[in-house]
């Protein structure tokens, strides 16, 4: 047939362009930024793994609670009621499936120091408002825990609008201020292994550590998890990073009572993005971040997490390049946003060539056209198959860091219920690299030239780097939101049930108490 004929002609021509010097460039750039992933996940996994390693060598000493200390030592009573109190504020916005899971983890902690919670949200009409006294009500007066109704914010996102109203109703005597997402699942040991860290090395000015997606089947959840993944690695270094994340962060308290840096002001006027603002204030001043191998928590994704939503959650990471606070930073900003636009069409554009190489290969195949063609697919093929090994040490890289973060989570939530790899597609997550890497351009460029954004609702627009105009209205944005599912207007809440953690964090909370004999 004449059209098949035509078709073939073009396909040829097509794959035959495709190994030229050019494609070929562009081909082996695929190739490499796949194994430059995947040397990133083996060294994120070796620094997981170390500290895996710790724990066992820990409990064949005896020491059974190693999911806390290392060191059975840091135990005793006379270090417990020396050490310093936190304040845990919790920015809240809506309630989902997970959200009470979420907040039990949090307020049964097993710190040994006086720690308070403080969950912030926006007014009483907030679902997550009701659900949130229920679970408190549950603990009475064996947490220090209070829900904060902050109002609306009028100068920057409602998230940082909350976080700061909850930093200025923090108790006075505090040392340290851990700021949790309310989709982060804590370990028992989590504001210890923290404070630990800030006890030890006093010029380190924020600790934060990164969620493990836990993909409920969809496509978006993969897409989420595939986008989150490469900057996993930057936060398993065991130490300093240049990277942060809002979902978990610690400072000190005296920061932002005397706005330290301008922390306080430069969150307060016009922030959009907590840890972007955070991340440049660090860099300008040139303070220490750093992330402790323990810092890698749990976040299952939305059993209902749908593509759409997949894509508003893109629209929001990418907008936060469009937020800065100084020249330096917007630089920045403009590299990290055409760097990864160049890299992410430039991971795509190999498979959609390899696609071309096995399509000509297989007309080939069918047709048994001449020697020519066969010598040019032959080509191809060499080209289709370096990339699939290189992809296959990607996926083979990536697997096994999330097995080891699995491993570790499990080992520092004895009393959570299992983590395991066997829900995983590995398929999907193949296919999810493909989406987000050609999505993302597209999101980042529409981002760049709207200069706004709706967040759970409200819009916020930017004007050099900062917002500078807030719109409220329920019409405008979604019912839930893109990760968690949670309801932001509807009726929520149902009476927590008592956990055997919640049992355990009483008993410490009391053992941590003087006893009358105390002097």
């Amino acid at each position: 047939m004449p059209a098949m004929e035509d078709f073939d002609s073009f396909l040829f021509s097509l794959s035959r362009a495709f190994c030229g010097p050019l494609a070929v460039y562009f081909q082996i750039q695929g190739c490499l930024i796949c194994l430059t992933l995947a040397i990133g996940w083996a060294f994120a996994a070796y620094v997981r793994n170390r500290e895996i390693n710790q724990m066992k060598d820990s409990m064949r000493r005896g020491n059974s609670f190693a999911f806390l200390y290392h060191d059975i030592n840091e135990l005793e009573h006379a270090k417990q009621v020396n050490l310093p109190r936190v304040s845990v504020v919790m920015p809240l916005k809506g309630f989902g499936e997970h959200n009470l899971h979420n907040w039990r983890s949090q307020v049964t902690s097993l710190y040994g120091g006086p720690v308070e919670f403080l969950f912030v949200v926006e007014s009483i009409e907030d679902p997550a408002y009701n659900a949130v006294s229920l679970l408190i009500s549950d603990f009475k007066e064996e947490v220090d825990a209070k829900v904060i109704v902050a109002g609306l914010s009028t100068t920057c996102s409602q998230k940082i609008h909350n976080q700061l109203v909850g930093v200025k109703k923090m108790h006075n005597e505090s040392k340290y201020v851990l700021f949790l997402d309310d989709d982060v699942r804590l370990h028992p040991g989590t504001i210890g292994a923290l404070t630990a860290e800030m006890e030890k090395n006093p010029d380190i000015f924020i600790q934060t550590g990164y969620p493990l997606d836990l993909p409920s089947g969809s496509l978006g959840s993969y897409c989420i998890y595939e986008y989150h993944m490469p900057c996993s690695m930057g936060f398993a270094t065991g130490g300093k990073t240049f990277f942060l994340w809002g979902g978990c962060m610690m400072m000190h308290a005296d920061d932002f009572r005397f706005d330290r840096f301008g922390v306080l002001s430069g969150l307060r006027d016009g922030g959009y993005s907590d840890d972007m603002t955070l991340a440049a204030i660090a860099g300008a001043h040139k303070r220490l971040i750093t992330s402790p191998p323990v810092a890698v928590f749990p976040h299952p994704l939305a059993s209902d997490l749908t593509f759409p939503r997949y894509w508003n959650y893109l629209r929001k990471q990418t907008f936060v390049l469009e937020s800065y606070t100084t020249k330096v930073n917007w630089i920045m900003n403009r590299a990290l946003f055409t760097t990864h636009c160049y890299l992410s069409w430039g991971f795509v554009a190999p498979y959609v060539m390899s696609l071309i190489h096995i399509t000509a290969a297989l007309r080939v195949y069918i047709k048994g056209y001449s020697l020519e063609e066969t010598t040019l697919t032959s080509a191809g093929l060499l080209l289709v198959s370096c990339l699939a090994l290189c992809t296959a040490i990607e996926l083979l890289s990536m697997w096994n860091l999330t097995r080891i973060e699995v491993h570790l989570c499990n080992m520092l939530s004895p009393e959570a219920p299992r983590l395991s790899l066997t829900s995983y597609n590995w398929g999907l997550v193949f296919i999810a690299m493909i989406v987000d890497n050609f999505l993302y351009p597209i999101s980042a460029i529409r981002s760049h030239f709207s200069q706004s954004i709706n967040w759970s609702g409200i819009r916020y627009h930017l004007k050099n780097g900062k917002i500078f105009k807030i719109e409220r209205s329920r019409d405008m944005g979604p019912v839930f939101t893109d990760l968690g599912g949670k309801n932001l207007y509807g009726k929520k809440g149902a009476p927590p049930q008592v956990s055997f953690l919640g049992s355990l964090a009483r008993t410490i909370a009391q053992w941590r108490q003087p006893k009358k004999y105390d002097i």
